[in-house]
């Protein structure tokens, strides 16, 4: 089994520790652990290994489902490779809607076979008649995240209801990673929720601003759960005794409730900041598709070749961190210095022109933002 590099990680590595500010991160600004009662009591194993069983039923509410059907997991990562571990082998088939997420790709890719529907630009609408053109007899499963990253794109609910049906006619699940699903104002039903073929992950890392939790879980029908169960022995035996500690806090009523809303209320207004910041350098090639969540994609301004070349650019010379649109397509990003600019090894990226692009991401401080925008402003006007 080989898997690819996962080149947005190696593209932070290389940049983000000596970078000013991070304007690449995919999640809401993190709260401050004095907001909880952080005494698990006894530090060792959570017990059963896959959590609490009533608190896993709490959580299996959410979706309609008993608590055997919830798996805790180290963050929404380890949600997706185990769901992957339980329905993929060397014959088995993935349709994965792109651009997105690297894992999302990489990992069903290093099990079975893979094929990509992409979204088209500049809106990036999704085709459901290409995800059904696509879908194979051998296909275990297809593969979407909604709200999407990098695009921000919130498929309807009629594009997932859809999806849903051409993997239900055609025996396969279709999983959805649902990480940003609590920033929109207006949440879809989650995909675990539609019926025996929908599987969903998620955790508390992007829309409640918990990411040093490391706590997610995966849903969906018992024999995905039991296959990602088995293969969670493995992998890390328990969730985090913190994490559990800590999300029955975050989960619990009043308190979700004002999390959700603290934090969309910062996603909305920093993105209207955002938006007003893409308006006003829409001169230099600026241009977005007005996303949900905290992550945007914009168009590279003009006279850069690349989106690996323009961020290396902004990092040098004004110390921010943005993502390569490159990083959300086919293969590895060349992120090394003298590499050659222009974007990833392997296939072609695809209609997307993903080397056209770059990923900012909005849910830091609002003050943070702001230093970092006027940072970026700076870069713009020199290089108009």
């Amino acid at each position: 089994m080989e898997i690819a590099p996962f080149s947005l990680e190696r593209w932070f590595g290389q940049y983000e520790h000596d970078a000013d500010i991070m304007l690449a991160e995919s999640g809401i600004r993190s709260l401050d652990a004095s907001e909880f009662d952080t005494d698990p009591g006894e530090l060792g194993y959570v017990i059963p290994t896959d959590g609490d069983p009533d608190f896993r039923a709490d959580v299996a509410e959410r979706y309609d489902r008993a608590a055997d059907e919830v798996l805790f997991t180290c963050g929404t990562q380890e949600a997706n490779l185990l769901a992957f571990l339980s329905r993929m082998d060397e014959d088995a088939h993935a349709v994965v809607v792109t651009p997105t997420y690297q894992s999302l790709s990489a990992v069903p890719e290093a099990f079975g076979d893979v094929s990509r529907v992409w979204l088209e630009p500049p809106d990036w609408r999704l085709d459901t008649e290409k995800v059904k053109e696509t879908i194979r007899p051998e296909t275990a499963v297809v593969v979407v995240n909604n709200p999407n990253n990098p695009t921000g794109r919130y498929h309807s609910k009629a594009v997932i209801e859809s999806l849903y049906e051409i993997a239900a006619d055609n025996d396969a699940y279709l999983l959805c990673d649902e990480v940003y699903r609590l920033l929109a104002d207006e949440p879809l039903p989650p995909v675990a929720s539609m019926g025996d073929h929908g599987i969903s992950t998620t955790s508390l890392t992007k829309a409640y601003g918990l990411a040093g939790l490391r706590f997610g879980w995966l849903c969906g029908p018992s024999e995905v759960v039991d296959g990602a169960r088995r293969w969670k022995d493995y992998t890390t035996i328990s969730p985090s005794i913190f994490g559990q500690h800590v999300a029955r806090q975050a989960l619990d009523g009043e308190r979700e409730r004002e999390i959700l809303a603290r934090n969309r209320d910062l996603a909305a207004r920093n993105r209207e900041r955002v938006s007003e910041f893409v308006a006003a350098h829409e001169g230099d090639g600026l241009s977005w598709a007005e996303p949900v969540g905290v992550n945007g994609f914009l168009s590279i301004p003009d006279g850069f070749d690349s989106g690996t070349s323009f961020c290396r650019r902004v990092v040098k010379e004004e110390s921010i961190v943005l993502a390569p649109g490159e990083c959300f397509g086919v293969g590895s990003v060349a992120i090394t210095e003298g590499a050659t600019d222009g974007g990833t090894t392997g296939e072609p990226s695809g209609p997307g022109s993903l080397e056209k692009y770059f990923r900012l991401g909005f849910g830091l401080p609002a003050d943070d933002l702001e230093a970092g925008l006027s940072r970026f402003g700076d870069f713009l006007d020199r290089h108009a």
